[in-house]
Formats: structure tokens, C-alpha cells, sequence
């Protein structure tokens, strides 16, 4: 008996391994939603807004290294996809969009809720094509999934919901999705190249990033054979910092000084798998190395005198061999202390102090020595980004998600969602700006309606707080950054989640140990000081004068308070 399109896409997605679709109802989806209603493997994840599903989907396939999935109904619903989407694509996630359209025949007509797809959602994935017939089906589907995962980002087919219903012809063309990782390296001759240029160089520093994913016992070796200090870009710290020694911190605008040191430093730069973007906080003087396993990235930043296109871990265990000992250690030394200092005085800032307000660093800090050894956790953008980059400290089977390359806000709690579904035994803790959290805020209810165990801890500050130190870095007093919150707990109290209220520093380790004790969900809303400055490791010139401007301004126009509030909670007291 002839299967219909609907009916063939979610068994192909049971035979995948797909677990999850995320997504919400809506008619044109209907078709679908039915078949997933009655598999045995698959379960629907209703949320209040697709943006939020498209974030969680992109959660669950960069923690499980699996396919996932979210779907949108036609027009506006699929629309809302996109920003997850984008978030997933960039963030190297192997997610599959179902993006349902507008009857067949209404198409071309600017019928009701009228969009198109393909051009909507070709920026942001490596196939986007559309369902148009049965006849179509399960080739389009299964090409569309093997561009998810085998070039690990997003694929979408847009099918309108008639089309869902059809009966399908080609069911013997289905076969299984291919979840191949081959092992990849350079050529004989570039491992020598590479070889030489690292014996021939007196301080030689890593840059690890996302590729170096499964390769720590290699970055290790390689640190203890040529003495290099290491340094991670954001999404390299939780493959990279944990048990490490060579680890010196990230650089970057919201690294520490020994990270950018430690770079600019070097006579030899080896970026292994990673793609850091920003320029300004490369090395001045040092020849650059990249490896990358993704060709097309290689020297898109800077000058490189040697390309190479591999896997990290493959990689490393092909040059040892050719590497000479290096005995000496002074460079790596002086990383290491400089390392320390930096960690002190981190430390130094991370303290409770009585009667003034909570300094975010310390409520970060307290969260990582508090939660468990195998944590999930997700950051908003912004400050919260810069705590967790800062204070959690990684351990192995850690993890640390967010939107790090796409920079959206509203994506912690989503990705939360999306984590504690993947992983449901493990503690799930969200990093959540109370910007971040206010506006994708209507999500809470899917947590309550699944009743997940999530951790929300709102870093409350009434304020878009690394926007308002970017205008007071260039000199430009804050302006729209304030924020008029409620008390987030006491909300959470009236949708039926446990909320918690923090407004002192000495609440502040008993208030999170209950949150994380309590077996269901939690929202804890913490008062922090929104006159934390989250400087950079690397002040220029331009920079120091700008925030002197700004300063100087705000006295001018009698907001003496709000300059007193900056110098002495960055300044004066610690």
C-alpha cells in the first residue's frame, strides 16, 4: 500500500534517529504532525514561538552530534524559524527545517500568509529546495539530510500541505542517511612544511577552537613535546580548558590578558580549528598557521604563511612524530604565570561583598563550583557570555552552548529546552540577560507545560548591559538600555515554577545550592550590579579616551551617581 509523502518523511526521520521535532502546529503542518503523533520514536515539542524551537533544535544537534529537527507551518510560522536557524548554520548544527507552505495550487497568487521559502532560508543553509510533487520523494528529503549532517549545518524543504498528503511512487529509492566522519589530513609533504615550521620557531602558541572537539589527549602531547602555551577561542573552552596546563585562557574582547599575551607574544601562531574572527587581537609580528577542516575558512581573517585543510586530532598525531623535544620552557613559563595573576585577580573579583550589590562575576563563580561535574550550560549573549567565558570552569563531559558566532540574543533559554530533551538526567543551567530572557520570555510556559528541570538564572541588571558599555567605550552616554523589570521570580511563583529572588551577596550560595537541589523547575532572579564593566584584555588608546569621555559627560550633565557607581565597583573596591 502506497505511503503518503507525510507518512514517508517521518519514517525516514525514525530511521535517522531523529527524536525530537520542534515546532508549532499549525494547518499546513498538519499532515505531518498527525504521523508524528503516532510514532513510536519520535515526539513533538510544542513551543509558543518557532524562533524558540529553531534555537533548541540547534541545542540538541550540536550537544548530541545528531541530526535535529524543527518545523514552522506556512508563511509566518516558518518565518520565525529563521533566526535559530541562522544560529544552528553558523554554529556548525546538522538541523533539518521543515518549512510547510500554502496550497499547491495558490502559490504565485499572493494567497494568505504567501512566503517564499527558498529565497527566505537560502542564507542560512547548505540546501533549501522545495517538496513539489510525491514524485519528489524520498530523493529531495534524504539529499536534504545528508547535506545536514555531512556538512554539518542547516538543510530545509518546504512542502506545501497538500503536497504532504500525496501518495508516494518511489519508495524503493529510500535508503539509510549516511553519518560519515572520515578521517582527514594533509599531504606527507604539508605535515613537513609544518614540521619545519614549528621546529624552527622559539615560542610557538595554539589557538584552539571548536575543531579541536575529541583531540585533547593530542593537544596535550603536543603541548608537553614543544612546550606551547594554549590559548582557546570561546567555543574551544569546553574542548580545551579542562585538565590542562598549557591552557593560558581565551583572548578576544572578552579574554584576559594572558590570552591575548600569549599571542601577541609568539613568534609562531597555530590555529587549530578555528575560525576567530576578530582581527585586531591577532599577533603583529608572528607567522600564522591555520588548520581548519572546512578549506574555504583558511586565511579568510589574516595573512597566513601555510594553509592546511584537516582534522585536528588526525593531524597532530601525524606531525609528532616529525617534531624535535623542546627543552627548554621560559616562554610557556612566563604564559603560565602571567596565566595565574590573571586568575587571581579574577578570583579577587568573584567575592561577596556585604551590603553592596552582587557582583555578577561571583554568582558565576558560585554556579561552577555548585553544579555538577557533567553541566550543560547555555549563555545569553552579552554579559552572561562573558561570566561563563570567565568563571565556569570546564570539566571533562561539561559543556558550554550559546550563540557564540551568530551573537543573537534570546537563545540560553531555548537552548536550555533543547538541552534538558537531549539529555534529561543531566543539569541543565541557563546563563539567561534579563534582555535575553524577556524576549523570547513566553517559552517559559513550554518549560512548565513539560515540567523540565531547567536552571533559569537571570543575571538582572535593568539593562542592555554590554550594549551600554559599548556606548560608554566609544563616549557616548547610555541611551535605550534601560530596562523596567518585574520581579522575574515572583512571576515564575504565579506560572507555577519555583522562583527564587536574590538582592544580597550573602543569599547568594544558599539561593543557588536550592535551585540546583529542587527536582523540578527553577527560575532564580538575581539582582546584579549593572555598573559591572566587562573590559577587554586589550585597551586601546581610542577606547580609554572614549570611556573618559563618557565619564566626563555624564558629570557634565549631573549624573555624577552613575560614574561614582562605575568607579568604585570597577576601581576602587576590589
Amino acid at each position: 500500500m502506497a505511503k503518503t509523502v507525510a507518512a514517508s518523511l517521518v519514517e525516514i526521520l525514525e530511521h535517522a534517529g531523529v527524536k525530537h521535532v520542534h515546532g508549532v502546529v499549525g494547518d499546513s503542518l498538519n499532515g505531518i504532525v498527525d504521523e508524528i503523533r503516532n510514532s513510536k520514536t519520535i515526539k513533538w515539542i510544542h513551543y509558543r514561538h518557532e524562533e524558540a524551537a529553531a534555537f533548541a533544535a540547534g541545542a540538541e544537534a550540536q550537544l548530541s552530534g545528531r541530526l535535529a529537527v524543527c518545523a514552522g507551518s506556512c508563511g509566518p510560522g516558518n518565518m520565525h524559524l529563521i533566526n535559530g536557524l541562522y544560529d544552528a548554520h553558523k554554529s556548525n548544527a546538522p538541523v533539518l527545517a521543515i518549512a510547510a507552505h500554502i496550497p499547491s495550487e495558490q502559490i504565485g497568487t499572493s494567497y494568505f500568509q504567501e512566503t517564499r521559502p527558498e529565497s527566505l532560508f537560502r542564507e542560512c543553509s547548505y540546501y533549501c529546495e522545495t517538496i513539489a510533487s510525491a514524485r519528489q520523494m524520498p530523493r529531495l528529503l534524504q539529499i536534504a539530510m545528508q547535506h545536514a549532517v555531512g556538512q554539518n549545518g542547516v538543510a530545509v524543504v518546504s512542502l506545501s500541505g497538500d503536497v504532504a498528503m500525496e501518495k508516494m511512487e518511489n519508495e524503493a529509492l529510500e535508503h539509510a542517511i549516511f553519518m560519515n566522519r572520515p578521517a582527514v589530513r594533509p599531504s606527507d609533504e604539508e605535515l613537513q612544511k609544518l614540521a619545519q615550521l614549528i621546529n624552527q620557531a622559539k615560542k610557538v602558541t595554539l589557538l584552539c577552537g571548536a575543531g579541536c572537539v575529541g583531540a585533547h589527549d593530542m593537544l596535550l602531547a603536543l603541548g608537553a613535546k614543544i612546550k606551547s602555551p594554549m590559548v582557546h577561542a570561546l567555543r574551544g573552552k569546553e574542548h580545551v580548558q579542562y585538565d590542562n596546563p598549557y591552557d593560558v585562557g581565551m583572548t578576544g574582547l572578552i579574554g584576559i590578558s594572558s590570552g591575548y599575551q600569549a599571542v601577541e607574544d609568539s613568534d609562531l601562531l597555530l590555529m587549530l580549528g578555528t575560525d576567530f574572527p576578530y582581527k585586531e587581537w591577532y599577533p603583529s609580528k608572528a607567522k600564522i598557521v591555520q588548520l581548519d577542516i572546512r578549506p574555504e575558512r583558511l586565511g579568510r581573517r589574516c595573512k597566513l604563511d601555510l594553509g592546511l585543510t584537516g582534522d585536528v586530532r588526525e593531524t597532530i598525531k601525524a606531525v609528532l612524530p616529525f617534531l624535535e623535544e623542546v627543552t627548554g620552557s621560559s616562554f610557556l613559563e612566563k604564559c603560565q604565570e602571567r596565566y595565574r595573576d590573571n586568575r587571581k585577580n579574577l578570583l579577587e573579583h568573584a567575592k561577596p561583598v556585604t551590603g553592596k550589590a552582587i557582583h555578577p562575576e561571583y554568582l558565576t563563580r558560585v554556579l561552577s563550583e555548585q553544579a555538577a561535574a557533567d553541566a550543560i550550560f547555555t549563555a545569553d549573549v552579552g554579559t552572561p557570555t562573558v561570566w561563563a567565558a570567565r568563571y565556569v570552569d570546564m570539566k571533562p563531559g561539561r559543556r558550554l552552548i550559546g550563540s557564540f558566532n551568530h551573537g543573537s540574543m534570546a537563545s540560553a533559554m531555548p537552548q536550555a529546552i533543547g538541552a534538558q530533551f537531549t539529555y534529561p538526567d543531566r543539569q541543565v543551567i541557563s546563563l539567561c540577560g534579563d534582555g535575553g530572557f524577556a524576549m523570547l520570555m513566553g517559552d517559559i510556559l513550554t518549560i512548565f507545560q513539560y515540567d523540565l528541570p531547567v536552571k533559569l538564572i537571570v543575571y538582572n541588571n535593568s539593562s542592555l548591559g554590554f550594549v551600554a558599555m559599548e556606548m560608554k567605550v566609544i563616549g557616548m552616554p547610555p541611551f535605550a538600555t534601560d530596562l523596567k523589570n518585574p520581579d522575574f521570580a515572583k512571576m515564575a511563583e504565579a506560572i507555577g515554577i519555583k522562583g527564587i529572588r536574590v538582592e544580597q551577596s550573602e543569599d547568594v550560595e544558599a539561593a543557588i545550592a536550592a535551585a540546583l537541589a529542587h527536582p523540578g523547575p527553577v527560575l532564580v532572579d538575581v539582582v546584579v550590579n549593572r555598573a559591572e564593566l566587562s573590559m577587554p584584555p586589550k585597551i586601546d588608546f581610542e577606547q580609554a579616551k572614549g570611556f573618559g569621555i563618557y565619564m566626563l559627560r555624564q558629570t557634565l550633565l549631573g549624573d555624577g551617581k552613575e560614574v561614582w557607581d562605575t568607579l568604585s565597583s570597577n576601581f576602587l573596591s576590589k
